[in-house]
């Protein structure tokens, strides 16, 4: 396997990541709404699909779409 440095990889625009190979995972962000901590779904493109009201919802909402999830911090 070829070895990228870092610099590389922020050179690639978002939709052409988003074709890695990565439209099976789903990522969870902390979402704060209207003074309340809520959860954001957003595809690998970046795309907001959802907001539930825990961490665990998130990751359980996007493994019953067959999506592997992920947290970003």
């Amino acid at each position: 396997m070829k070895t990228v440095n870092k610099d590389t990889w922020e050179l690639i625009p978002e939709e052409e990541f988003a074709s890695l190979g990565i439209d099976d995972m789903a990522y969870v962000k902390l979402k704060n709404t209207i003074g309340k901590n809520m959860y954001s779904i957003h595809t690998a493109d970046g795309s907001e699909v959802a907001v539930v009201e825990g961490r665990e919802v998130a990751f359980a909402t996007i493994t019953q779409n067959e999506l592997n999830p992920l947290s970003v911090h």
